[in-house]
């Protein structure tokens, strides 16, 4: 299944957007899913059909849905405190009933990683449409399934499972009761569920489409989302200008906003796969409007994000370790070693990355910012590196 996710900046009509590339697909003959996460039904009034918790059909082939957090944070929350019975009785605590719970900033998000999980491993589809929260917020949602992942095999490793037998003698030696087994098997589920998420996610079928519109506020918006998507190995398949006004018009005022308009365009040409949207003079609303709506079709043949290991030891003694980091700042761009992870910083930006198994037995040797490019040297390490090679 294709997967593509649609961000960009904030008020640009994304949501529009992500309606109309879902509805193409459906009419040339895709089962497509279009899936939101908006509190209210921004979505349904676009499509001109309500969305709620079960999908709904919305046009022939086109199936819409706007998952509940309310129920899902609900639902959670029951079946913890269900386990943990135990543990709040001893606390005396007081059980939440479930009319009174209320879903918690985030929960949205976290509702949607899970339909987006769903979705995927449900084989109903060949195209999933994503419309994601303004590119801050989106690149956060993105990034949890691996963080997340990451902070539960620090606190709960998984290895340690394999001494359950010892835990009640642990416990009396060290004093202090040792975790229950419920909260591995949880953590163990919780594992599991976000990695399916992150496969989604991290597929080589997955892109993202970025919505703009030109200008000075779009073109800083375009270059730091792209940035931090290429960190995250997310490849932007299409920047969509959209609300692109016509350049022949009597209007001076419009006439200078359009100007302004073509010379961020001019700029965008050359660094990505630019799609004109035209503004329409209104909000579109419905499937007519929707299909007038010119969206760049489903590429068939996306490109994926490579982080290459170049071997020049031979030449220069070291192995290259090429990230691509579109819009990279030199000035903003922080790197840490430790251990077998690589800390890269940009801007606002973090991502903590495994280091390919050859690099782990290297030193780091320096580093360059060139032509979007960080390209990181590593020296192999004389007490790991196999001897003749």
């Amino acid at each position: 299944m294709r997967t593509i996710l649609i961000t960009g900046q904030g008020g640009t009509g994304r949501t529009t957007v992500a309606a109309a590339t879902a509805l193409k697909a459906a009419r040339e003959g895709t089962r497509t899913l279009v899936l939101t996460a908006d509190r209210t039904d921004t979505l349904g009034a676009v499509l001109g059909v309500p969305t709620g918790p079960d999908p709904v059909e919305a046009a022939p082939g086109l199936t819409a849905w706007r998952p509940d957090a309310a129920a899902r944070f609900r639902d959670d929350l029951t079946a913890f405190q269900q386990r943990a019975t135990t543990a709040l009785d001893l606390l005396g605590a007081s059980r939440l009933d479930a009319e009174e719970v209320t879903p918690l900033p985030g929960a949205e998000e976290l509702a949607l990683l899970r339909a987006l999980r769903d979705a995927a491993l449900s084989d109903a589809y060949g195209l999933l449409v994503v419309d994601l929260p303004p590119a801050p917020q989106a690149l956060a949602l993105l990034s949890l399934p691996e963080e997340l992942r990451r902070y539960l095999r620090r606190l709960l490793p998984p290895e340690r499972q394999a001494a359950r037998a010892l835990r009640p003698v642990l416990g009396r030696l060290a004093g202090v009761p040792m975790p229950s087994e419920w909260l591995y098997e949880t953590a163990a589920r919780w594992d599991v569920e976000l990695a399916a998420v992150q496969a989604v996610v991290e597929d080589r079928a997955t892109t993202v489409r970025l919505v703009a519109e030109p200008g000075p506020a779009g073109a800083d918006a375009v270059r730091t989302a792209a940035t931090a998507l290429a960190l995250r190995g997310l490849p932007v398949d299409t920047l969509v200008a959209n609300r692109v006004l016509p350049g022949a018009t009597d209007d001076t005022w419009l006439a200078a906003l359009a100007a302004q308009q073509r010379k961020a365009l001019d700029e965008w040409q050359d660094a990505y796969d630019v799609h004109e949207v035209p503004h329409a003079g209104h909000d579109p609303r419905g499937s007519h409007d929707l299909a007038a709506l010119p969206v760049p079709a489903v590429n068939t043949a996306p490109t994926p994000v490579e982080w290459p290991v170049v071997d020049r030891l031979a030449d220069d003694g070291v192995l290259v370790w090429n990230i691509p980091l579109p819009g990279a700042i030199r000035d903003e761009l922080d790197l840490i070693r430790r251990g077998d992870e690589l800390v890269v910083t940009v801007g606002p930006f973090r991502r903590i990355v495994p280091l390919p198994s050859a690099l782990r037995r290297c030193t780091v040797a320096g580093a360059a910012l060139r032509e979007g490019e960080l390209r990181i040297r590593f020296e192999p390490d004389p007490g790991l590196w196999p001897r003749g090679t």
